[in-house]
């Protein structure tokens, strides 16, 4: 065996040890689970990561029971390989999605959109399900693994959709190297196998991975909506812009278009109106909150993508191409492996020493 194969064969293998626990956590060949992106993360996308080797998960968003159960039944048809259900928080209809989760054997539960209880973790549990959920803080993080939680989601600022203030890789270095009770998987702004590789080495498990996904040859998103993707630059993911503080706007990640531009200037006039008594302050937080309603099916699935919303993720940039997801997957493992390979070629070319370690520190080959 040539030096180059013996790097590569021993770049691989440790690729897999530095995943092992989520690996091993999500029943996976890899430890990359698709971010749940809504009207985007439906059965053919989630099959089609986990069939190629990653975790897919479905994005429930304000489906009603009965509409996710044949969601996930449709899902089940299509591949044989695990695959989790992600919940928002504060859906009214919460205990009987994780009921129907329960029924239709689900493996792993996501919970999004808020702390989760500590009842919701044990409902999920209960129900033969391990649970997942967001923690934007060391302290969060930790509570929640108390409560229950099998495993953590640390997002960053740089994903797409509904955003939090800090940026991964700062929540990275926060959390990574002292919470080691449950599995913490890495999402927002990962978008290479270089990217995940120093996570898994800071102490994650795995990551998520959403905006890449989107342009997937498996994706039933608009043509439309796949071509702004390839398009734009990490530059045009941003964050919606609040006008004035007594009307909070929750910060989403989307491509900048007509549509965000107008959002700017409704909340001047609404806000213009509840100042000259026109409407109530109630009433003009209503009509700010209602404006981007159905704005993503809008883009998605209808193709509109001047009046529908772009949710992207800053790492938007590094979508160049429609890809099979097999090839998206491949691209980044192919990316953690040659980078591992290259440092150990370096090390050996420093050191005179051609032989590599069987089991090196972590870190190094």
């Amino acid at each position: 065996m040539t030096d180059a194969t013996s790097y590569a064969a021993a770049a691989s293998a440790r690729l897999d040890r530095l995943w092992k626990r989520g690996r091993e956590f999500l029943g996976t060949r890899t430890a990359v689970m698709g971010g749940a992106m809504s009207w985007v993360s439906e059965r053919h996308l989630v099959s089609a990561i986990s069939n190629a080797g990653g975790f897919g998960v479905l994005a429930c968003g304000s489906m009603a029971p009965d509409q996710l159960a044949v969601e996930i039944a449709g899902t089940r048809a299509r591949t044989d390989k695990p695959f989790g259900v992600n919940l928002i928080n504060m859906h009214p209809a919460l205990d009987q999605l994780i009921d129907v989760c329960r029924e239709q054997r689900v493996g792993h539960v996501v919970i999004a959109g808020g702390l989760p209880s500590s009842a919701t973790l044990r409902r999920i549990k209960d129900g033969g399900a391990k649970a997942m959920a967001f923690a934007p803080t060391l302290t969060a993080g930790r509570r929640l693994a108390k409560h229950g939680a099998d495993a953590l989601v640390i997002e960053g600022t740089e994903a797409g959709g509904h955003i939090g203030p800090v940026s991964t890789t700062v929540l990275a270095q926060e959390i990574l190297p002292e919470l080691r009770e449950v599995p913490v998987f890495v999402a927002g702004g990962v978008g290479r196998g270089e990217t995940i590789l120093s996570y898994l080495e800071l102490g994650a498990a795995g990551v998520q991975v959403g905006t890449r996904f989107v342009c997937a040859t498996e994706c039933v998103a608009h043509p439309n909506f796949k071509q702004a993707f390839i398009r734009a630059s990490a530059r045009d993911a941003q964050p919606s812009v609040q006008i004035d503080p007594r009307f909070p706007v929750i910060p989403v990640r989307a491509l900048a278009n007509e549509a965000s531009k107008r959002f700017m200037e409704f909340q001047r006039d609404v806000i213009a109106r509840v100042d000259s008594g026109v409407m109530s302050r109630d009433e003009g937080m209503l009509e700010i909150e209602h404006f981007w309603a159905g704005a993503l099916r809008r883009a998605v699935i209808e193709g509109d993508v001047e009046n529908g919303s772009l949710m992207a993720g800053q790492s938007v940039g590094l979508v160049t191409r429609e890809q099979p997801v097999a090839d998206i997957l491949a691209e980044l493992i192919a990316q953690a492996e040659s980078a591992l390979a290259r440092r150990a070629m370096d090390e050996a070319s420093l050191t005179g020493v051609g032989s590599l370690m069987a089991e090196p520190p972590v870190g190094a080959l």
